[in-house]
């Protein structure tokens, strides 16, 4: 890719993952300055793009974004990648091709989930079936992830899926693009928030039967245009709440 234009795609893929952490902040999904969303620069495949340790998520700008080689390596950015985050998305990048997008949050609800003996996101709402067979779920919380081994455990947990949930953890979302994942960890969140809610009454779940969620879940598939009219219009509002996020 031509040096011109990887700086404009650079600079985009900057733009667009400043506006996912701002965003999800907003909606309640960061946690103090832990968690951390990454994205593989489009037309590159030896580099990509993490918040910095240390900064909550309604300060981040396109600019304080650090810039990592596919080794893992800083290229652009004051300080190195808090080593979790180094070692999770890292090795995701590197070994998952679904996993251009990764954001791994303990957003509360899907951690809930998470938290349960067999917690698993059941079939029992609209927002559920977007997620009808494309999650994975690791069971075995083996500590932070401080070594290339666990991020590829998490690797190799996750296989073909987009979605895993880390037992005791939190959750990690992959996308082919900062829109389609920021759009699916949203509305992950409101799915696992409705079950949470609904099995706090007590009372059975009611649960759709699978022909149903396989039809239903295709065709929020088959909908393309979502994820990007989403993710566009929650750029349209920062751009005039919050300009600052693109510098």
């Amino acid at each position: 890719m031509a040096d011109a234009l990887l700086s404009e795609v650079l600079t985009e893929a900057r733009i667009d993952l400043a506006a996912a952490l701002r965003w999800a902040e907003r909606v309640g999904l960061s946690e103090g300055i832990c968690n951390h969303f990454s994205f593989a620069v489009p037309g590159t495949d030896d580099r990509f793009l993490i918040n910095p340790q240390g900064m909550h998520w309604s300060e981040i700008t396109a600019s304080s974004l650090l810039l990592v080689d596919g080794e893992g390596e800083l290229i652009e950015g004051d300080t190195p990648p808090e080593p979790t985050a180094f070692f999770i998305h890292w090795r995701l990048h590197k070994h998952a091709p679904q996993a251009a997008c990764v954001m791994h949050t303990h957003m509360p609800f899907a951690t809930s989930l998470t938290s349960l003996e067999d917690g698993r996101l059941l079939p029992v709402n609209q927002n559920s079936l977007m997620f009808h067979d494309r999650v994975a779920y690791d069971d075995n919380y083996k500590g932070l992830a401080l070594d290339a081994a666990e991020g590829d455990r998490m690797c190799a947990a996750l296989g073909n899926r987009s979605i895993l949930f880390l037992a005791n953890h939190g959750v990690i979302v992959t996308g082919a693009s900062v829109a389609e994942a920021f759009n699916d960890l949203y509305y992950l969140e409101r799915a696992c928030m409705t079950q949470v809610m609904a099995m706090s009454t007590g009372r059975p779940l009611k649960l759709v039967d699978e022909a149903t969620a396989r039809k239903t879940a295709q065709q929020i598939a088959d909908n393309r245009t979502q994820p990007l009219a989403h993710f566009t219009a929650l750029k349209r509002i920062l751009d005039r709440q919050t300009p600052d996020y693109r510098a």
